[in-house]
C-alpha cells in the first residue's frame, strides 16, 4: 500500500471523531458530512491500494533497485503532494456541511491548519464557524504537528535537511557518497511507520495530560482539547478566539507555556546519539539560544519602562507591573515557537513598555523559530546558533589572528560548514519573503501588510496578522490569487525551502 493511501485512510478515520462530535451536539447536518466523506474516500483508497497491490515475490529486482535508488526523491515529492492534495480531501466535509462555506474557502482553511499555520477566514465573532467544524480545524491542525515531527525525523533527518544539515559533514540532500542515507537505512514509509508508532504515543499522552489540565483549571472540555491539539502543534487555532476567551485565565497560560517548552529543542523528545553520559538539556545549543532570547527580550521590554522615562498614568503597582512582565515573557515564547498565542496581559506590557509598534519584535521572534524536528516554524533555532558561533569566531580572531578555535571537530564543523549552509538558508528565506511581497503587492496591499501577510504564511504563525500590524489584518479581506499564494508560502514554510531546492536538483532526476 503506498504512502500517499496511507495517508488518505488516516484522514477518512479522523473524519469519524467530529461525526461522532456532530451526533453529540446534534449537528446532524455537519455529522453527516464527515461521515458519508470519510466512508467515500476511504473506499476510493482502499480501491486505489488493491489496484497497486503487487505481491513482494513477483516485483523484478531491477524495479526494487530503481524504486530503492529514487526512494529520497519520491519521499519529499509525496510531502509536496500531501501539503497540496490532501487538503483537497480534507475540505470536502467543510464545504458540503451546510455551513455556508465555500470550497475554496475550506481548501485554504485545510492548507493552513494541515501546515499548523492557523491562518483563519472566519476570525469575527459573526463569522464563527460550526463547532464540529472548529474541532476539524483543530485536529487537521493536530494531525498535521504529528506528520511533521515524524517527517521530519524519519524523512529530512536521513536526507540530511530540516536543520540537520547544519550538524552533518555530509550535503544538504545527500548522504555519504551523494546516495540519499535514507535509501540505506530502510524504505521510507516503513521507517516513517516505525517512527510514528514510537511517537504517536508520547504526542498523545502530553495532548491528552495538557487537555485534562486545561480543562481543570477552568477551561470547558472542548475548548481546553482544542487548545491543548493546537498547543502541542503549535498551530494557534482556538474556537474562542484566543487564550483570553477560554476561561484558563493565568493558569492557562502558565500551563501552554510550560508546553511551549517542548518546540524550542529536538532533544525535548529525541537525541542524536542517546548515551548514558548525554549532555543535560539545557546545554543543548538550542535551548541555549532559546534561553538567552527569553531572558533578554521580556528584561527589555520590561526595563524599557525607566530606561525611556515612559509616563503611566493611573494604578500601576508592583502586581501590575509583574503581570506586564509575564505578559512579554509569554508572547516571547509563543511567537519564538510560531504558536502565536496572544497573552491576556499583552496590551498591559506594551503599555508598561511604552511599545507602540511590536510588530518588528514579533514577526522577528517567528523568523527564528523554534527547534528543528519540532512542530514549530520560522528558520530554527539551531541555524541561528551556527551564525552565532561563527560571529564569536570572527571577533575572536579580530582579537587574536593566531588563535586557534577549540571545542572539538564538532564545534569546529558547525562555525564553518553549517554557519555556511545555513546563512545561505537565510539567503533564501529572505529572498522568498522578498518575492511573496513583490506577489502582494501587485494586488494592491502596501508595505506592511504585505510583510505580515508573507512572514505569517512563511514561519506557519497565522496569529500574527492579528497582532503584528498597526491595525488587525485578516485573510478573509483577501483575494482567491492572494490566498492561492499564500497557501503555497504555507507550505514552503512547513516543508522548509532546502527541501525545495534537492527536489529540483537535477541530480535527484538522474537516478
Amino acid at each position: 500500500m503506498s504512502f500517499f493511501v496511507q495517508l488518505m485512510l488516516v484522514g477518512c478515520a479522523s473524519m469519524m471523531a467530529p461525526a461522532a462530535y456532530g451526533l453529540v451536539v446534534q449537528d446532524f447536518a455537519s455529522a453527516r458530512s464527515f461521515f458519508y466523506t470519510g466512508v467515500l474516500f476511504a473506499t476510493v483508497a482502499l480501491f486505489i491500494a488493491l489496484a497497486r497491490y503487487r505481491p513482494e515475490k513477483e516485483v523484478p529486482d531491477a524495479l526494487r533497485a530503481r524504486d530503492t535508488d529514487r526512494e529520497g526523491r519520491n519521499l519529499l515529492l509525496t510531502l509536496l503532494a500531501t501539503y497540496f492534495l490532501g487538503p483537497l480531501l480534507l475540505a470536502v466535509p467543510i464545504a458540503e456541511a451546510g455551513a455556508g462555506v465555500p470550497y475554496m474557502d475550506a481548501y485554504f482553511e485545510m492548507i493552513s491548519a494541515l501546515t499548523t499555520t492557523g491562518a483563519t477566514l472566519f476570525s469575527g465573532p459573526d463569522e464563527a464557524l460550526p463547532r464540529t467544524i472548529e474541532f476539524w480545524r483543530a485536529i487537521v491542525g493536530w494531525l498535521g504537528g504529528l506528520f511533521a515531527w515524524v517527517t521530519a525525523v524519519a524523512v529530512l533527518a536521513p536526507m540530511n535537511l530540516g536543520g540537520f544539515e547544519v550538524i552533518s559533514a555530509r550535503q544538504a540532500g545527500q548522504g555519504q557518497s551523494g546516495i540519499s542515507q535514507i535509501t540505506r537505512i530502510a524504505a521510507g514509509p516503513e521507517r516513517i511507520a516505525r517512527f510514528a508508532a514510537r511517537l504517536f504515543p508520547i504526542y498523545f499522552a502530553l495532548t491528552l495530560a495538557l487537555w485534562f489540565a486545561l480543562a481543570m483549571i477552568g477551561a470547558t472540555p472542548f475548548v481546553a482539547l482544542c487548545h491543548a491539539m493546537s498547543v502541542m502543534a503549535t498551530s494557534g487555532i482556538s474556537p474562542v478566539g484566543g487564550l483570553s476567551g477560554s476561561g484558563a485565565g493565568f493558569g492557562g497560560e502558565v500551563v501552554v507555556f510550560a508546553f511551549l517548552i517542548l518546540a524550542l529543542s529536538r532533544k525535548t523528545f529525541t537525541a542524536d546519539t542517546p548515551r548514558p553520559d548525554a549532555a543535560p538539556l539545557y546545554r543543548d545549543p538550542e535551548m541555549r539560544i532559546a534561553l538567552a532570547v527569553l531572558t533578554f527580550v521580556p528584561v527589555f521590554l520590561f526595563m524599557r519602562h525607566w530606561v525611556g522615562v515612559i509616563e503611566v498614568s493611573g494604578e500601576f503597582g508592583f502586581l501590575r507591573a509583574l503581570q506586564a512582565y509575564w505578559g512579554g515573557l509569554f508572547m516571547v515564547m509563543s511567537f519564538l515557537t510560531t504558536a502565536g498565542f496572544e497573552s491576556a496581559f499583552w496590551e498591559q506590557s506594551r503599555f508598561w513598555s511604552g511599545l507602540q509598534a511590536p510588530g518588528v519584535l514579533l514577526m522577528g521572534l517567528t523568523i527564528f523559530g523554534g527547534g528543528v524536528a519540532t512542530t514549530a516554524g520560522g528558520v530554527k533555532l539551531l541555524r541561528l546558533y551556527a551564525l552565532v558561533r561563527h560571529g564569536e569566531r570572527e571577533i575572536e580572531k579580530l582579537i587574536s589572528p593566531s588563535s586557534v578555535g577549540g571545542a572539538g571537530a564538532a564545534a569546529r564543523r558547525i562555525r564553518r560548514e553549517g554557519a555556511y549552509v545555513a546563512w545561505v538558508y537565510f539567503m533564501v528565506f529572505a529572498f522568498t519573503i522578498a518575492a511573496v511581497m513583490i506577489l502582494m503587492s501587485l494586488f494592491g496591499h502596501d508595505f506592511e501588510a504585505a510583510t505580515v501577510f508573507t512572514l505569517s504564511a512563511l514561519t506557519t504563525t497565522g496569529p500574527l496578522v492579528d497582532v503584528a500590524g498597526e491595525n488587525p489584518l485578516s485573510y478573509a479581506d483577501l483575494g482567491h490569487p492572494e490566498r492561492l499564494i499564500l497557501g503555497a508560502t504555507m507550505v514552503l514554510g512547513r516543508l522548509e525551502l532546502l527541501a525545495i531546492i534537492a527536489l529540483i536538483n537535477p541530480e535527484f532526476w538522474r537516478r
